[in-house]
């Protein structure tokens, strides 16, 4: 089955991805960041490792714990953390909508072969923004 994987790499060592994602949809579901691990399959001590992650890499809370432990400790997602979870599954749905035809064909070896495009139409790797305006005429500032 062919699909699309979304990753978004913020900053060195700073990256949020669907593993991530359903960790954090776990703990949403579960109140716990050790119950939300097992639900995925992992130890407790990858889920923190990946929720310190997240909190130190926005330098804000997207996970907020509470101690306790059986006595009713817990965890939950922070406002920032739930606008996260659905920033990120919106960009995957739109992601998704906008790979489809690609992805449909890619998948079916019976059916048309992806169309042939020559090197001009293929964005190259030294093509940046900047490249972009001067070729339009504007300077770094965007004024034309």
């Amino acid at each position: 089955m062919t699909r699309l994987s979304i990753r978004i790499d913020l900053g060195p060592d700073h990256r949020v991805g669907p593993g991530k994602v359903r960790l954090l949809e776990a703990i949403a579901e579960h109140g716990s960041i050790s119950a939300a691990g097992r639900a995925l399959g992992m130890s407790y001590r990858r889920a923190w490792t990946l929720v310190e992650a997240l909190n130190a890499g926005f330098g804000r809370p997207v996970v907020e714990t509470q101690a306790g432990g059986r006595a009713g400790g817990g965890a939950r997602l922070s406002s920032f953390g739930a606008g996260l979870v659905v920033d990120y599954r919106a960009i995957e749905r739109a992601a998704e909508r906008a790979a489809a035809p690609f992805l449909a064909r890619l998948s079916d070896p019976a059916g048309d072969p992806p169309e042939d495009h020559g090197p001009q139409e293929l964005v190259q790797p030294s093509d940046t923004v900047e490249d972009e305006r001067v070729r339009k005429g504007q300077n770094a500032a965007g004024d034309h």
